[in-house]
Parts: C-alpha cells; structure tokens; sequence
C-alpha cells in the first residue's frame, strides 16, 4: 500500500488551465468586426457554437444605446481569432419596467418574416398606449405591425433590416401607420432572433457619394471673342455721362458771363416800369384827396 500511495505522489498532476488558449472573438461585418470579447478554450473546435452577449453601447460607444444587448455566436476560428454571426438582439429589463406603468395597456406581437436575402427572422415588437385599450384595437394596432414588418423585411436584406431595428426606424415606421387608428405612445422592437442565415449574398447598397466635376480651364482667346469691343458695360455709361456733363457746366458759366450786360438792361428797364407805375399811383390818390375836399 505504500508503494502504490508514493507513485500516486509521484505522478504529474496536470493543469487544465495552463493547456488552454485566449481567443479574441470579432463582431460581425455589420459592426465592422470590432473585438467583443475574450475567452478561453482547449481546442479551437470546442469555441463553435459559443453565445457571447454585449451592449451596443461598447460597440458604437453612444450611451443612448446602453439599454440594447447584442448575442453573437462564434462560427469561425482562425489561429487566435474568432468570428461570429449575429444570434439577435435584446432590450434590458430594467428598460421595459420605466416604460410600462399602470392604467396603460401594451400590445405584444411575434411575427415570423423572411429577409431579401433569404434570412429567416422572428420579431417581437409591442406597443404602449397612454390609456387602457379594448381588445379589437389591439388586435388591429397588431395587424398594422405584421404588415409592416413583412413589407420592410422583403425589400431589405438581414444587415439593413437589423441596422433599422437597432436605429428605431422600423418602430417609427409602424407608429406612423397606428397614429391613423389609436394614438399610440411608443412602439419599439423588444427582441429580434435570426433563426437561419442568408442563403444569398447581396450586398447592401450604399449611398452615393458626391462627386465634384473637374472645371476645364477656359482658354484666353475665346474670352476675347466673347465680349465685343464695341459694347460698352453699363457701368461705364455713368461714368461718361457724369464726365460730359462736368464738361459742359464750364461752357453754360462762360455764356453767362458774356450776357450778363445783355441780362442787366432789362432788369433796369423794370425798375423804370415799377417807378412810373409807383408815381401814377401817387397822382391818382392826390386827386381823390382833392375831390373828397371840395
């Protein structure tokens, strides 16, 4: 018995911990493979099919994303690198429990729809009303949402139609067409799962981008041959008009100073006329004096 216990004590105890490997796991295209997490593994086989969750809010760094948690699930290994797919995506408890208070009603949906590309999707959107709602209005707010839904996802690949549940525009899409039959508070995609990936590649169409065209230079000669030489700019016109008419104001001066003796002897002709008139005048008042005398 002692034997056997002193080469049980002589065996080498081997560490698991020391025999496995750290595995960097990258995000998908969709989030331009931006790390996400670590992990550890003995063999890279056994890292296939792992779920890792993260906050949207580590991956764009925009805190307004905190409440959205993203589930990756690894399907590709090279060397010390990890790839992954998206699994779907979440929104946080804590999240659902401000919105949802008493005397209001929430209207849950499950829709099953197919992208362009040929992804396979379960949504899960729901609704909020600022009152308490009848049962036909909520069955109605859920058939707006199903055909919604349908109609986004088959003119959208999985990446796009992703991107604008993420970004809410898929919820502000179906409040604009509740908005006609019940004033709906808030509509958001509560939870997304891929259940099978694109069996088509097509690429997301992106958008244009701006283009400045290259200004040819004008040669010199056309210039010239543009503008004829006998026109004349509007805005020289002013200028010479102004300069004949300082012209002539020193001739009109030269003029009247050679008929101011011409000018004169009339004026004293006047004078004369406004005299005898003053005289005659006087004459005619003495006259009428004499008479009232007599």
């Amino acid at each position: 018995m002692a034997k056997a216990r002193a080469r049980t004590t002589t065996r080498k105890v081997k560490d698991r911990w020391k025999a496995k490997n750290w595995y960097q796991i990258l995000s998908p295209s969709l989030f331009n493979n931006v790390p996400v997490a670590e992990t550890l593994a003995e063999t890279p086989d056994s890292l296939i099919g792992r779920v890792t969750e993260v906050s949207l809010q580590d991956l764009t760094n925009d805190f307004r994303k905190s409440h959205i948690k993203l589930r990756f699930t690894v399907d590709k290994i090279e060397q010390n690198t990890a790839h992954s797919q998206l699994k779907g995506t979440l929104l946080t408890s804590d999240y659902l429990r401000r919105m949802i208070r008493r005397r209001k009603s929430r209207v849950d949906g499950v829709f099953n729809v197919e992208t362009r590309d040929g992804a396979f999707l379960r949504v899960k959107p729901f609704a909020i009303a600022e009152k308490r709602i009848q049962s036909s209005q909520k069955k109605l707010i859920r058939k707006v949402m199903s055909d919604v839904i349908n109609k986004e996802a088959k003119g959208k690949t999985l990446n796009s139609f992703i991107k604008d549940c993420l970004e809410g525009k898929l919820g502000s899409e179906i409040y604009k067409h509740c908005k006609i039959y019940y004033p709906v508070k808030r509509i958001e995609i509560n939870k997304t799962e891929v259940i099978r990936l694109p069996t088509v590649i097509i690429e997301d169409e992106k958008p244009p981008e701006k283009t400045e065209e290259p200004t040819q230079p004008q040669e010199p000669g056309a210039e010239e041959t543009e503008v004829p030489s006998e026109e004349v700019s509007p805005e020289a016109k002013p200028v010479e008009e102004e300069a004949t008419e300082e012209k002539e104001e020193p001739a009109e001066k030269e003029l009247t100073a050679e008929e101011s003796e011409e000018t004169a002897k009339p004026k004293k002709k006047l004078k004369a006329k406004t005299a005898k008139k003053k005289t005659t005048a006087k004459k005619s008042t003495k006259k009428k004096k004499e008479e009232t005398a007599e």
